[in-house]
């Protein structure tokens, strides 16, 4: 009964974070009305979110294995609900930026703390299903936040939203109670400099990213960024390679089929993460839809992931290969990229049922199985480690593949119309005296990112197969050695 309420309560994290990263986006029109802000500041609101949960990641997942699993979890849900309490009494927008951004530190101790409890709990074919229904569970809060965060805008108000995240963060203190502890006694110290590096590193390089589309990736900010970023990351190798007691334990990397779970997990996000966010903005532009009806398309996608992720753990726990299921997941991405390609103004909706279909399956079977293969690689006593890499890899992959994808548009769309109207038309805003011509242009350069897509998610596909290809290294890694005492 306690393990089920553990899973229960897990899964209400992984489905209210996600929620709160993506149903955000929908309130901050009313957000900039009400608090007069707009640009950077108002933007803030949802970058200040992401850079801080997808930096904290690591450091959750090993200050766990340190401190404990529950304590982390436990302080990541008291932030979070702190954070989302104050945006939704905020009285400007300086404070609803702050707190938003420590919002995003809870999101991490929540998401690290609750993938290594899983990790901790359950074991065989238990923590199989386990991972599969947090694969299913997150592809709900994605496919579902913007929805429920546009109804409880358009009924209560956009404060309303960050008050019944606040209340569903009391829940999710509540129910650490019913959770059990779980520690490394091995690691007696904090990896202080490691950490520092780390999180300035990151945060340097993720900021660079999301400020790439407005500045420009040749401009001075973010060149600058990104050059300490990667001085702060190189640095933090340095640290880890000589502490004993690293945050980060680099012969992690060494294990080829956990390196080959991972980049299964940048794979898949190339694959999906910058259709889903962009294609509804084409459907409303090139094809007029409203926004209900390009929501409505968009869950031909998203409907499969609640149930793919359960059935590609049972195919597991049955005999199947989870090699054979990952690469075929991952090859069905690239296939519906490339059958996307079909897309044209005035398409109809029952002509993107194929493509969307066959993504929404690939990224089923894929997200159901990526944490718990990868977990499998990993002693438990690194198991918030573990965790920690794989959310920091994924929320890194997200914020680089967005800002990718409407960045290169963006380029696609200058070589044809030019600087002026290429941002507006990538956004689906095609007035003027010629909107067919425009909506022409726009679905070129969709297709040829389309094409782009499909062929790096297959070679992806392939290079995963092949690190995950059974070998001397497809035990999982023993614990580190404890420390002598004197």
């Amino acid at each position: 009964m306690k393990n089920k309420l553990t899973l229960l309560f897990v899964l209400l994290g992984y489905l209210l974070l996600p929620m709160s990263m993506s149903g955000t986006t929908v309130a901050l029109p009313q957000i900039g009305t009400a608090l007069n802000a707009s640009g950077g500041a108002l933007q803030w609101v949802v970058t200040g979110y992401f850079l801080t949960a997808s930096s904290f990641m690591l450091v959750a997942g090993s200050a766990g294995d340190l401190i404990g699993r529950r304590r982390i979890y436990r302080l990541g849900a008291a932030t979070f609900t702190l954070g989302s309490f104050v945006a939704a009494l905020t009285p400007n927008i300086l404070v609803l930026d702050v707190a938003r951004t420590v919002t995003g530190i809870g999101a991490a101790g929540v998401m690290a703390g609750g993938g290594a409890i899983l990790a901790t709990t359950f074991t065989g074919a238990e923590r199989t299903k386990a991972f599969a229904a947090m694969g299913t569970t997150a592809g709900i809060g994605l496919a579902i936040g913007p929805t429920l965060a546009g109804w409880l805008v358009g009924s209560l108000g956009w404060r309303a939203t960050f008050g019944t995240f606040a209340a569903a963060g009391i829940l999710l203190l509540a129910g650490t109670f019913a959770m059990s502890e779980s520690r490394a006694a091995h690691r007696p110290r904090a990896d202080r400099l490691g950490a520092v590096t780390f999180i300035a590193g990151l945060a340097s390089v993720m900021f660079a990213i999301t400020q790439s589309s407005r500045a420009g990736w040749g401009s001075p900010l973010v060149l600058g960024l990104l050059a300490a970023g990667a001085g702060l990351l190189a640095a933090f190798a340095v640290v880890e390679r000589r502490s004993a007691h690293p945050l980060l334990d680099l012969s992690l990397l060494r294990n080829r089929q956990f390196v080959g779970w991972v980049l299964a997990g940048v794979v898949m996000v190339l694959g999906f993460g910058g259709m889903t966010s962009f294609l509804p903005t084409y459907l409303q532009g090139a094809n007029g839809l409203s926004a209900r009806d390009s929501g409505l398309v968009m869950l031909m996608s998203t409907a499969p992931m609640l149930v793919l992720p359960l059935v590609g753990s049972r195919l597991v726990n049955r005999g199947t290969s989870p090699r054979l299921l990952i690469a075929t997941g991952l090859l069905m991405i690239s296939a519906g990229n490339a059958w996307l390609t079909r897309l044209h103004p005035g398409i109809e909706a029952w002509q993107l049922l194929g493509p969307l279909l066959t993504i929404g399956i690939g990224v089923g079977l894929a997200s159901g199985l990526i944490d718990a293969q990868a977990m499998n690689q990993v002693d438990q006593s690194r198991a918030g480690m573990a965790a920690g890499l794989l959310n920091t890899v994924r929320g890194g992959s997200q914020t680089l593949v967005l800002a990718l994808f409407g960045s290169i548009l963006i380029s696609l769309l200058t070589g044809r119309i030019g600087a002026e109207q290429a941002g507006r038309v990538a956004t689906g805003k095609l007035t003027g005296p010629s909107p067919d011509v425009l909506a022409g242009h726009l679905t070129e350069s969709w297709q040829v990112l389309l094409w782009a897509i499909a062929a790096l998610t297959a070679l992806g596909a392939l290079a995963v197969a092949a690190l995950l290809k059974p070998g001397r290294t497809s035990s999982p890694l023993p614990a580190p050695p404890v420390p002598a005492t004197t």
